[in-house]
């Protein structure tokens, strides 16, 4: 697909990865609908200019996603593609020092990462029917997030990895259903990323964490991230596959 004048939902793309993505794609000439819970969402879009929307969006929520959806029609035209990075992590252990995990934690990372990302793909998938288009060619593409602790979750990451487990999961069955209708469905499983989920760590700790990689001993850039994104939209055999971005990283239990 090319991706000039093209239209993306891209969740959680206020921060991290879905910012990276919304640069990377707008300097590529596609419009961006930033779906994301924080407002610095808004203020990105301003910054990026006239090809840039963004919609106050929780993923777990059917009518907001559709509201964004919506807007992305109204102001761009169509829906060609959703890049799915909204997501939460926990460091729980199953049985902690005050007993059993609260089930209303694992829940909501179920309902965030998993769950959100399928109310993504079902209802941008939807929206990408209605477009015609010639044959052979893309009708749309849905790119996701799943996470190396899909493979090797560490201790602590029960929830985090059932979710993430979960993307991996769907990735294949959806991309076997959309087929017959020109839309292509591939994750991205990231390593260790420099992202506002480990900002606060001190610099020695990050540094630690990504001298895990066997290489490169860095952690990931959002842009790298951001272009196996683009990468996949605009090749069209990608399609009904995880990729792994991490640097040959196995994680080990702890």
């Amino acid at each position: 697909m090319e991706l000039r004048g093209k239209t993306f939902l891209i969740t959680g793309g206020s921060s991290g990865l879905g910012a990276a993505c919304v640069g990377e794609f707008v300097s590529a000439g596609a419009n961006a609908v930033i779906c994301d819970i924080s407002e610095r969402g808004a203020e990105l879009a301003r910054e990026l200019g006239s090809r840039v929307r963004f919609a106050a969006t929780d993923v777990t929520d059917e009518a907001q996603v559709q509201a964004a959806i919506e807007l992305a029609q109204r102001e761009f035209g169509a829906v060609h593609g959703a890049i799915s990075c909204a997501g939460i992590a926990t460091a729980e252990r199953t049985i902690g020092r005050n007993g059993p995990q609260p089930l209303a934690h694992f829940t909501k990372v179920i309902s965030v990462n998993l769950i959100g990302t399928f109310n993504v793909i079902r209802l941008t998938g939807a929206a990408m029917l209605e477009r015609a288009v010639e044959p052979n060619e893309d009708r749309g593409v849905i790119v996701c997030t799943a996470s190396v602790a899909a493979f090797e979750g560490q201790i602590g990451q029960a929830a985090y990895a059932a979710s993430k487990g979960g993307v991996v999961g769907l990735t294949l069955p959806v991309a076997r259903e959309f087929a017959q209708h020109h839309i292509r469905v591939v994750s991205i499983a990231p390593g260790i990323f420099d992202t506002p989920l480990l900002a606060g760590l001190p610099e020695a700790a990050r540094e630690s964490l990504g001298r895990q990689n066997p290489f490169p001993p860095r952690l990931g850039r959002p842009s790298e991230y951001a272009a196996l994104a683009r990468h996949i939209v605009e090749n069209q055999m990608l399609n009904g596959e995880v990729i792994r971005l991490d640097g040959a990283l196995r994680m080990a239990p702890r």
